[in-house]
């Protein structure tokens, strides 16, 4: 990626500089609702938008280990972003602004190459994830991902050698998917604990589970009591089918998990994280994210890719307006086509100020489950008198015990191989233990030799 060049003296003042945060613990981890890893979807101005209006913490996409360590650490000299830049774009982007909250996610399989790529970027994290439950060909094929829930001794050894080899205001964590035994998934569990993470967080489906299927969340509740019984003060985070910071008092509720991820309704919303979600985004926030992605020289593929995937609830937009508008999005090629959705005002960096002093001016409340940008909380005592208490002036509030599933598309990008679901339901593949035909797997065509 082509990095803008320093800007002459006498360029505007910088946002001023953030306040001071200690380094995350155990605690950290706890009590508060979180920006999921999410491949594209997970890119630098969502994660600042998702700090905006109330994540506690954010995890960077997933990036495989070998691909950082040979990238070039580039700082852009007006907007504050460090790029680490490959061959022809940037690999990873963040800003400091983020880095007391940002938990950076690796993909890897073998633990002296996790370690050196925890290396390479820890100057600029806070805490150090690796992916055990990424269930896609492009993480599983070199025996990463969900690959390690099926070699736990590799997946330990990688998480004892990144908590060796980091500094102890790096936390180290991992992610993974529930086995489908839970006796087993027990077992993974302790031995992960046991190699010194700070947090876990699990996917309450199973590696074979589409995200259209019902999150398994009822599994947790007796994993985060296991975690407790150790006693080691390790975080439980819940991940699957939590909609909204509200709903992460559902998701609690039924797993008493100490905190919850939020990945597909943040990848449609990024504001989710608020008591008051954004409505009409194409014209509250859309604007928004293209000043600030072109300011923080997000390519404009990704910022185009991020941009349609944002839905959310309608109130003022009518149905031809945002026919419209969503037909000029599909339209664009360049942050030059965008004219006309920003009404001819690029004024990235006035967003970024906004975020930064947002990001800077965030509370801390210690015990809250719900930290939103607004500084609107819930703290566990005031749910759990809202969960258990009754009253003839104000009845209990009494969440439902399931999730339903949601009919969407895998929002992995087709770039990465990831197979979309079939949009008739009636076209997926019945399997061969039904049906006793064993469907041979399609092969390609062999390619004609050509005599030169």
């Amino acid at each position: 990626m082509t990095r803008r060049s320093a800007s002459p003296s006498g360029s505007s003042p910088r946002p001023a500089k953030r306040q001071k945060v200690e380094h995350l613990t155990s605690e950290s981890f706890k009590n508060g609702v979180m920006l999921a890893p999410m491949v594209r979807s997970g890119a630098l101005p969502t994660r600042l938008f998702a700090l905006k209006y109330g994540a506690k913490l954010v995890w960077s996409p997933e990036i495989v280990d070998k691909a950082i360590l040979h990238a070039e650490r580039v700082v852009d000299p007006v907007s504050g972003v460090v790029s680490y830049n490959g061959k022809s774009k940037a690999i990873f982007t963040t800003h400091p602004v983020e880095k007391p909250y940002l938990v950076y996610q690796i993909g890897s399989a073998d633990p002296e190459t996790a370690v050196q790529a925890a290396k390479t970027v820890m100057q600029d994290v806070s805490g150090i994830d690796l992916n055990c439950g990424c269930p896609k060909p492009f993480s599983t094929h070199s025996g990463m991902g969900a690959a390690l829930l099926t070699n736990p001794d590799l997946l330990c050894n990688i998480l004892t050698a990144l908590r060796a080899a980091m500094p102890p205001e790096i936390t180290v964590s991992a992610k993974i998917r529930l086995l489908p035994d839970q006796a087993d998934t027990l077992k993974l569990v302790e031995r992960i604990v046991n190699t010194g993470v700070s947090a876990l967080t699990v996917h309450c489906r199973t590696r074979n589970m589409r995200p259209r299927e019902r999150a398994l969340i009822e599994r947790l509740k007796e994993i985060v009591d296991f975690v407790e019984g150790m006693g080691r003060g390790v975080a439980v985070i819940a991940n699957g089918d939590c909609l909204s910071a509200q709903d992460a008092l559902r998701v609690r509720e039924i797993t008493g998990a100490h905190s919850c991820m939020i990945a597909t309704a943040a990848e449609s919303n990024p504001s989710c994280f608020s008591q008051e979600p954004l409505e009409d985004l194409e014209k509250t926030f859309v604007p928004q994210y293209i000043r600030l992605g072109k300011y923080l020289d997000n390519h404009f593929s990704n910022t185009k890719f991020c941009m349609m995937s944002f839905k959310g609830k309608y109130n003022l937009l009518k149905k031809h307006e945002r026919t419209e508008i969503r037909d000029a999005m599909a339209r664009t090629k360049s942050y030059e086509d965008c004219e006309a959705l920003v009404d001819g005002l690029w004024t990235g960096e006035e967003v970024m100020n906004d975020l930064v002093n947002s990001i800077n001016s965030r509370g801390s409340q210690p015990g809250a489950l719900l930290e939103t940008g607004s500084g609107v909380s819930t703290t566990e005592e005031e749910l759990n008198d809202k969960l258990l208490s009754e009253s003839d002036d104000e009845p209990a509030l009494h969440l439902p015990q399931s999730t339903p599933p949601e009919k969407r598309e895998n929002p992995e990008p087709v770039s990465l191989n990831a197979p979309l679901l079939p949009r008739n339901e009636r076209l997926i593949p019945i399997p061969a233990a039904i049906t006793g035909i064993d469907v041979p797997t399609p092969s390609s065509s062999p390619v004609p030799h050509v005599h030169s």
